[in-house]
């Protein structure tokens, strides 16, 4: 089965940035669409961003315009380059291919002063 890591999260600043990078064990035609989701302490995990094999995109309304999803296919790479962040914005973010039903241990991202 498909193995994902998440990296990079940490603490910023409000208005600060941090990219976030998740590896797979398989190639992202393999997967065809991948997801960044987050979740923050009480509430529900929710998506994010996501990118197709073939570069589509898509983002979260509460996101979109600070945050971009990306893929490097020759490295089996996803990443989420998150910039102005916002209190709100801190959570438990997760990366995983939307044809599989399990999660990897995340990465957290806290946006605090």
């Amino acid at each position: 089965q498909v193995q994902f890591v998440e990296s990079g999260g940490g603490l910023v600043r409000p208005g600060g940035s941090l990219k976030l990078s998740c590896a797979l064990s398989e190639s992202i035609d393999s997967v065809h669409i991948m997801g960044w989701y987050r979740q923050a302490p009480g509430s529900e995990r929710e998506s994010v961003a996501a990118i197709t094999s073939r570069g589509f995109t898509s983002y979260a309304d509460s996101v979109k315009g600070r945050f971009t999803i990306s893929q490097d296919k020759s490295k089996n790479m996803v990443y989420l380059e998150m910039n102005n962040l916002k209190p709100e914005d801190t959570a438990v973010y997760y990366c995983r291919p939307a044809s599989v039903g399990y999660w990897s241990q995340g990465t957290q991202v806290t946006v605090s002063s």
